[in-house]
């Protein structure tokens, strides 16, 4: 598997698994992340950490199901399905990471 698969396989894991020390490990120190085409929402791996730990509190049962994925250089681009929980909301996202010296250097979502 391609390092920059991997890298993105992981954080998904973590993500999934909610183990937010994990996830955030992922991503760079400058990490910035945004709507695409948008404002940039979070900036840094603290403001990521904010984000998700609030995220992770409000919705104990949210899983990200991979549709598909596609990755060239050093750009992966993933496809999910995402619920809240059962009879939660649910959605799908597109989420486009930059990988840059092996950790996710940027993300845009596109919902």
């Amino acid at each position: 598997m391609n390092a920059n698969v991997a890298l993105i396989q992981r954080q998904l894991d973590a993500y999934n698994a909610q183990d937010l020390d994990a996830y955030v490990a992922c991503y760079a120190p400058d990490v910035v992340v945004a709507s695409l085409n948008g404002a940039v929402t979070e900036t840094g791996r603290e403001a990521l950490r904010a984000r998700y730990a609030k995220a992770f509190a409000a919705f104990p049962e949210n899983k990200a199901r991979l549709v598909g994925r596609m990755a060239v250089g050093n750009t992966v681009i993933d496809h999910e399905d995402v619920s809240r929980g059962p009879g939660k909301e649910q959605f799908e996202i597109i989420a486009i990471y930059t990988v840059k010296d092996g950790l996710i250097a940027r993300v845009d979502f596109a919902k």
